[in-house]
């Protein structure tokens, strides 16, 4: 028998070269930008486009009117937000809602996630359950309700204290108190999202080593403190992270729904004050100043920003990866 003929592969001329065309490689070229275009058109239309006209307003007098003009003022609108004591004061309050917040936002979840880890499945489930219930009540009726709770005459809290002997407490209306009150319902709202990304971190740790450990005679504390801490350092940077760069904007509900930056303004901090510059007294060339200064740095902008680098700095140095 013959051997069957063997297939031959013909190229035709110039085959290889069409493969290689400019116009093919400058397409494989720009492939990847066509994929990026959508994001980047959506930061240009909602992030870049808005921050500009921010801007181009700060320099401008305006009441959000159509029918009223612009008119140019330069820097006045820096200059008298800088002399305003109700700046510098919104300021100081921002890092004392920052200074609050972590404690409640990161230090409780980490405890609670810890001590909870070894539970039984079905409870540990029904307690995640519970505590994420206050993430997904919208703000404005978390407000409301401790609005009712802490209300000084007829509030459940303060009828507990008289209960108790002590006298009512004006929750959101003592100048010395209700700052700490707004910090304290925003960590409140803030416990349950902390806590689970904590667990799961938790829960993501090799158990092997746990177990190793534990048969080299660590106790419970040893194994938190070697093991789960050093491993969950990555997430535990990260909500640091978070609560430093978004933890004041949380709170503005809670702001404008209990006090309104009152008493004295001693609850309102910095991103409260753009909205009562712009809707408030609808002077959108101060808010616009206020925003950008915010932003660029003259103010809590330098804080956050150096904040945030030095943040990154460390999470590259002290954090663990289980490899």
């Amino acid at each position: 028998m013959s051997d069957a003929p063997s297939r031959v592969h013909v190229s035709w001329p110039g085959q290889a070269r069409r493969r290689n065309t400019p116009l093919r490689r400058g397409d494989r070229a720009l492939r990847p930008y066509l994929y990026l275009l959508p994001a980047v058109a959506c930061f240009v239309i909602w992030v870049y486009q808005p921050l500009f006209e921010a801007f181009m307003l700060s320099f401008r007098q305006w009441n959000m009117l159509p029918v009223s003009p612009k008119h140019w003022v330069g820097l006045d609108n820096y200059c008298n937000i800088l002399e305003l004591p109700k700046f510098w004061q919104a300021l100081s309050n921002t890092w004392y809602y920052l200074l609050g917040l972590i404690p409640l936002a990161v230090g409780l979840p980490l405890v609670i996630a810890l001590f909870t880890q070894d539970l039984p499945p079905r409870l540990r489930n029904l307690y995640r359950g519970l505590i994420f219930v206050p993430m997904i009540i919208p703000p404005v009726v978390a407000a409301a309700v401790w609005r009712w709770l802490l209300d000084p005459g007829h509030g459940i809290i303060n009828l507990g204290l008289q209960k108790l002997g002590s006298s009512p407490v004006d929750f959101p209306y003592d100048p010395d108190i209700t700052l700490w009150t707004i910090t304290f319902i925003t960590g409140w709202k803030l416990v349950g999202f902390a806590t689970l990304i904590l667990s799961a971190a938790d829960a993501a740790i090799d158990t092997s080593q746990i177990e190793a450990a534990r048969l080299d005679g660590a106790s419970k504390w040893e194994i938190i403190r070697d093991i789960r801490l050093p491993l969950l350092s990555p997430t535990l940077m990260l909500l640091i992270l978070m609560v430093v760069l978004l933890g004041a904007q949380w709170s503005f509900a809670y702001i404008h729904v209990l006090t309104e930056g009152g008493p004295l303004g001693s609850t309102t901090n910095i991103y409260y004050l753009l909205w009562q510059f712009g809707f408030g007294s609808l002077s959108v060339g101060w808010s616009s100043a206020s925003a950008v200064t915010l932003f660029v740095g003259v103010g809590v902008g330098v804080g956050f920003g150096l904040l945030a680098a030095a943040l990154f700095a460390l999470k590259s140095k002290v954090t663990f990866h289980d490899d």
